[in-house]
């Protein structure tokens, strides 16, 4: 299933490739001048402002700065939802991992010290590995002398505050895939806006050479934010699932391991 939504993703990125190489091929060739449009009739002279209208090709760094100060605020926080979207993609690779949350190695220690009737042999072990699984197993073994259900509703505390920890670091990828798209559009309005303002006040083919380069900067932006939305929401799933998975074997870890009180007796002096 994950190989599947790998394959989906970059599937869907050479799609959005191709789009936008399209629309960048599409756009030199209308700027293209034809001969056909050069030829004159004796004695009259080709407009300068035409010509360079026809002449000039608009590329990304002109898209980007046509659009005035908006636009390149635009441009800089659809760059930074990137960025953001990248690191935490990466994060989250390095960090939910079942053996940076819950490692063996812990498990097997702590259950060999409570199987020798030594909490705290098992709580300095918890001690010097600070994992999730460890916090929540020392506010079990902190617990001890206050009975077995003190001690479950110590765990269950200590796992829910680790759980709603671990979501955190994954729910900024949903941020991300939803705020991304939404300064597309919004740069998609401001080009349309500069689009149908062209048409009032431009004229013959500086109106189309114009017109041209606002709706390029509307297709750019609306591009740009889905091609940052579409991977952060697909490893938004990913990586929550995956979280929710390692947070239910740690809940079960948790609970095999602190068993052993479930008969022991508290006595009061």
């Amino acid at each position: 299933m994950r190989n599947r939504l790998f394959s989906l993703m970059l599937l869907m990125a050479l799609l959005m490739g191709v789009v936008v190489a399209q629309t960048t091929f599409a756009q030199e060739e209308e700027a293209a001048p034809e001969p056909a449009a050069q030829e004159v009739a004796p004695g009259m002279e080709l407009d300068e402002e035409v010509e360079e209208a026809e002449m000039a090709a608009p590329g990304f760094i002109q898209i980007v700065t046509g659009a005035g100060l908006l636009g390149i605020i635009l441009w800089l926080a659809i760059f930074a939802a990137s960025v953001a979207g990248i690191a935490l993609i990466v994060d989250s690779f390095i960090t939910i991992r079942a053996p940076k949350i819950a490692p063996e190695s812990l498990v097997a220690e702590v259950r060999t010290a409570m199987e020798q009737g030594d909490v705290m042999k098992a709580l300095k072990h918890c001690e010097e590995n600070p994992v999730p699984l460890s916090n929540i197993l020392s506010a079990g073994f902190t617990n001890v002398e206050e009975g077995f259900e003190a001690i479950q509703d110590a765990v269950a505390v200590a796992a829910d505050l680790e759980g709603e920890k671990l979501m955190q670091r994954v729910n900024y990828l949903n941020v991300v895939g939803n705020l991304a798209p939404m300064l597309g559009l919004l740069g998609t309005v401001q080009g349309m806006i500069y689009a149908f303002a062209t048409l009032a006040t431009e004229a013959g083919g500086a109106q189309q050479a114009m017109l041209a380069l606002n709706i390029s900067q509307a297709l750019f932006t609306t591009a740009a934010g889905l091609a940052i939305a579409v991977p952060a929401v697909a490893f938004f799933f990913v990586f929550r699932n995956k979280a929710t998975t390692i947070i239910l074997n740690m809940e079960g870890a948790t609970m095999d391991l602190i068993k052993v009180f479930r008969n022991v007796e508290v006595v009061e002096d």
